[in-house]
């Protein structure tokens, strides 16, 4: 009879706890309760909320509360950075999630800093750090394909579109053409190469 040993999964390598990234003018760390008011009112803009795939619209402050909770569990290896001003103003996000055996990159910024290339500036801090933790991962991320600003920071990023197809949008309660991403550190080109 031949002895069969059993074989266990490997675990799956994380990036590490959430970081505190600090850019030329930013800051990212991680959320905290007190973030809730600007997140709902960040959300609560349909200029915002109409490119996330996740949020309702309307958005109020007891779901950034609830999400707040949720993430505050630290039962994920996910990063949920908050994009803050110097002073400390909660201006958006950015998240490293793993999500079916995937790490995606996703981001959302309050409408009214729109333009300053404020989300090219973290969306860059974050993947280089990213890769520094896990060299041998790929990110992956998307957009709606009406979303030419979240595209064009994707593209200077060195991601590239590996699927376009429909995804269920939340807030336009509907269906969408969507573009699917994928960067490794190799094709990493960072946006000051541009």
């Amino acid at each position: 009879m031949i002895a069969v040993q059993e074989r266990r999964p490997t675990p799956l390598s994380t990036p590490g706890s959430c970081p505190v990234i600090e850019t030329q003018r930013l800051i990212l760390r991680p959320h905290r309760m007190g973030d809730a008011d600007a997140i709902a009112t960040s959300l609560n803009d349909w200029q915002v909320t109409r490119m996330l795939s996740r949020v309702p619209i309307p958005y109020h402050r007891q779901d950034a509360v609830d999400w707040l909770n949720k993430i505050k569990a630290g039962v994920t290896p996910d990063w949920y950075l908050a994009i803050t001003s110097g002073d400390d103003v909660h201006i958006g996000m950015i998240t490293v999630e793993l999500r079916h055996g995937l790490w995606h990159m996703g981001y959302w910024l309050n409408r009214f800093y729109w333009g300053r290339g404020l989300m090219s500036e973290a969306a860059d801090a974050v993947a280089d750090r990213f890769f520094m933790r896990m060299p041998e991962a790929e990110l992956h991320s998307g957009a709606f394909a009406d979303n030419a600003a979240s595209l064009k920071i994707q593209q200077k990023l060195g991601f590239t579109i590996t699927r376009c197809g429909d995804l269920y949008s939340l807030a336009r309660n509907a269906m969408a053409p969507h573009l699917e991403t994928r960067l490794t550190q190799d094709g990493f080109q960072g946006v000051k190469a541009h």
